[in-house]
C-alpha cells in the first residue's frame, strides 16, 4: 500500500522529535502485546522460541517501529508494513480461520498502545493536543492494517476458492472419464476438491436454455453446464428425498438421469443418460420432469438397436404391416397389450377401453394374419419389443 493509501498519517503538526523518544523502547512494547494477545486469542499462544513465536514477535515488532518512524515523514511508504499484514490475512485464510483472532490482536495492539502513549506523555511532556494527534494517528493506522489484513484474507479465499474449483472440475471430469478411473485416483482428487466421495453416482444429462439462467445446485453436485453433453454428477442419488431435490434444482431444465452406478462407472451412467435427453427431444419420451432411464428400458433399448429392429418388423409382422393404417392400427395396439396382460383378453379390453368381444374378434383376425408368431415362446419377448417400437415410438400409422 502507498502512503496515498494511508491519508491522515502521521498526524501533520506532531514533529518527529516528539516521538522520536519512543524507538527505543519499541521492543518492550512489543513484547507487552505479545503477552496480551496471547493471554487473550489462544491460537496465537505459542512458545516465544517457537518459529511462530519469533514471527509473530517480528511482525508487532516492525508495526510499532513503523507507526513511530512516520512522524516527520508524510512520504512514509506504508507497504512494508501493510504487506506484512496482508500475508497474515492470508495466512489466516490458508489455514481456513476467520479473521476474529486477527482482528482481536489489532485491537489489543492498540489498547497496549494507547495505555503506554499516555504514560509517555507524562514523561516526555507531551501536550494534550499532541497526546490526541498521535491517539488519532494510531487509529488510522491500525484501521489501515486490518484493512491490509482483509484484503489479504479476501485474495487469499479467492484463489482457494478457484484451486478448489479447478480440482472441482477435474474431478468432475474423471467420474465420466472412459476408460474409467481408479477409486484411488477419484479419492486423491475429492480430497483436494474436498468433497466427500458418496457410495453410488448418477450422471445427469441436462439442456439448459440457451443464454438462460442455470440452476443453482447444492455443493455436492459437480456440473459442466457448457459441454457440448451438459452434464451433472449426482451423489447418492437412491438416498430419502433425493428425487424430490433434483426436480426442485432442475426445474424445468429438460434432464435424463442415468442410471445409479459405484464411483468408477459414472461414464455408462452418462451414455445411457444422453440417450434419455435424445429422445426427450425427439418427443419420444415425456419431458415433464427429470426422465429416469431405468423407468423406461424398453424403449431406450429398443431405440438404440432402431435399425435393426425397423428392419425386424418387416421380417417378422410384415403381413400386418402390410395391411392398410386404419385397419392395422387397431390390430397392433391390440396386440401389444394383449401381450402385456398375459393374453387376457377381459384386462386388454379395460386398457384399451372397448368390448371384450372386440378384443377377441382382433385376437381372432390377428391369429390368421401372423400365425404361430403370435404364441411362439422362443420369439414372445422379440415381439413385445417390436410392437412397443412400433406402437410406443414411432406409431402404426407411419410406413
Amino acid at each position: 500500500m502507498s502512503s496515498s493509501g494511508t491519508s491522515g498519517l502521521p498526524a501533520p503538526g506532531v514533529a518527529a522529535e516528539l516521538v522520536r523518544p519512543l524507538l527505543p523502547h519499541v521492543e518492550a512494547a512489543a513484547a507487552e502485546m505479545v503477552r496480551e494477545i496471547q493471554g487473550l486469542v489462544p491460537e496465537y499462544a505459542r512458545p516465544a522460541e517457537s518459529r511462530y513465536g519469533q514471527r509473530m514477535r517480528w511482525a508487532i515488532e516492525q508495526t510499532v517501529r513503523g507507526f513511530v518512524d512516520a512522524f516527520g515523514r508524510p512520504d512514509m511508504d506504508w507497504g512494508q508494513v501493510t504487506g506484512i499484514y496482508a500475508e497474515i490475512g492470508a495466512y489466516e485464510a490458508r489455514k481456513g480461520r476467520s479473521l476474529d483472532g486477527l482482528q482481536t490482536a489489532i485491537r489489543v495492539s492498540g489498547q497496549v498502545a494507547c495505555r503506554r502513549f499516555i504514560r509517555d506523555a507524562r514523561r516526555l511532556e507531551w501536550s494534550l493536543d499532541t497526546l490526541g494527534a498521535v491517539t488519532e494517528s494510531l487509529f488510522v493506522f491500525l484501521e489501515r492494517i486490518a484493512s491490509a489484513a482483509g484484503q489479504g484474507y479476501a485474495d487469499a479465499r479467492g484463489e482457494i476458492a478457484g484451486e478448489r474449483e479447478r480440482y472441482r472440475w477435474r474431478l468432475r471430469d474423471l467420474m465420466v472419464a472412459d476408460p474409467p478411473a481408479s477409486v484411488e485416483a477419484i479419492g486423491e482428487l475429492a480430497r483436494s476438491a474436498r468433497w466427500e466421495p458418496p457410495r453410488t453416482i448418477a450422471v445427469v444429462a441436462v439442456r439448459p436454455e440457451p443464454g438462460g439462467d442455470l440452476p443453482v445446485l447444492p455443493p455436492a453436485f459437480l456440473a459442466d453446464w457448457h459441454a457440448g453433453d451438459p452434464y451433472i454428477v449426482w451423489p447418492d442419488p437412491d438416498g430419502p428425498g433425493q428425487e424430490r431435490r433434483i426436480q426442485a434444482v432442475l426445474g424445468e431444465v429438460p434432464a435424463a438421469i442415468g442410471p445409479t452406478v459405484p464411483l468408477t462407472r459414472g461414464a455408462l451412467s452418462f451414455r445411457w443418460a444422453r440417450e434419455g435427453l435424445a429422445l426427450i427431444e425427439r418427443g419420444v419420451l415425456p419431458a415433464k420432469e427429470p426422465l429416469r432411464c431405468l423407468d423406461h428400458l424398453p424403449s431406450l433399448t429398443a431405440m438404440l438397436a432402431e435399425d435393426l429392429i425397423a428392419a425386424g418388423l418387416s421380417g417378422r409382422l410384415a403381413p400386418l404391416m402390410e395391411l392398410p393404417a386404419h385397419r392395422r392400427e387397431p390390430l397392433a395396439r391390440t396386440l401389444l397389450t394383449y401381450c402385456e396382460n398375459r393374453d387376457n383378453a377381459v384386462a386388454t379390453a379395460e386398457r384399451l377401453l372397448v368390448h371384450e368381444q372386440t378384443v377377441r374378434y382382433r385376437v381372432r383376425r390377428l391369429e390368421e394374419i401372423l400365425g404361430e408368431v403370435m404364441y411362439d415362446p422362443a420369439h414372445r419377448i422379440e415381439l413385445l419389443l417390436l410392437l412397443h417400437y412400433w406402437v410406443r415410438l414411432r406409431g402404426t400409422g407411419d410406413g
